[in-house]
């Protein structure tokens, strides 16, 4: 069967205009205002397209790091401590500012881009992979399952937990008493981090409450060799 979608770096003036375009009408909402930042000039973007007509329904971007002393200048560091994250010796991998367009709903369409994330990382023999994962809104009552659920079962290892930078944050693992409710959490939790969990993905002990974006959202990383093999197998597939 002729595949759908193809995943393509944006590298025309072309391709990464329609994935901000689509990054804009996803984090910004609003006609006329762009999601574009200092960080689109040093990152690399992906863009995930439908066969049929040429259409990006899926991006994100990414910069590759050689080793953890660049850490810093990453997006991930303005919001969190990340002092683990520097003596880390293999490269890095950063994702961000995955979207997929909210009127194409289609597995396939995380499953081809989850499929070209995974060959990046390969290919530049990656150690750990991380980026922010977004809660919608930034009201985290409405999260509290899910954060209970992070803080039981995904906090990161004691040597790379990321640390507060941000102003405004929900310490859950500090504050949040409740048990989790584990399907009324996996409801709440957001697709991609649902993905990183899987992979056997780690989160900070904290949500940095952003303004700007409208959102909580927990540092994620996940240590590329401890991915269980079949699930590794499965996404570089892009099955």
């Amino acid at each position: 069967m002729a595949p759908k979608y193809l995943a393509a770096l944006a590298d025309t003036a072309e391709r990464v205009d329609a994935c901000l375009a689509l990054r804009s009408a996803v984090f910004r909402g609003a006609a006329g205002v762009s999601d574009r930042d200092r960080f689109d000039e040093v990152c690399e973007h992906m863009a995930i397209e439908r066969v049929s007509d040429g259409r990006v329904v899926a991006c994100f971007r990414f910069m590759s790091l050689e080793r953890g002393a660049a850490v810093d200048r990453t997006y991930s560091a303005q919001f969190y401590e990340l002092p683990g994250l520097r003596d880390f010796a293999a490269p890095m991998i950063e994702m961000g500012r995955f979207c997929v367009d909210p009127g194409v709903r289609d597995a396939d369409v995380l499953r081809v881009a989850w499929g070209a994330m995974a060959r990046i990382v390969e290919a530049r023999g990656a150690g750990l992979l991380f980026g922010c994962s977004s809660f919608e809104g930034t009201d985290a009552q409405r999260y509290q399952d899910a954060f209970a659920m992070l803080r039981d079962r995904h906090i990161a290892p004691p040597r790379l937990l990321p640390r507060i930078k941000a102003p405004r944050v929900f310490e859950f693992a500090r504050r949040l008493k409740r048990t989790a409710d584990p399907k009324a959490a996996m409801r709440a939790m957001p697709p991609l981090l649902k993905t990183y969990l899987a992979m056997g993905g780690w989160v900070s002990d904290h949500a940095v409450v952003d303004r700007d974006l409208g959102t909580l959202h927990v540092f994620t990383g996940v240590e590329v060799g401890a991915i269980p093999p079949a699930r590794r197998r499965s996404i570089l597939a892009g099955t």
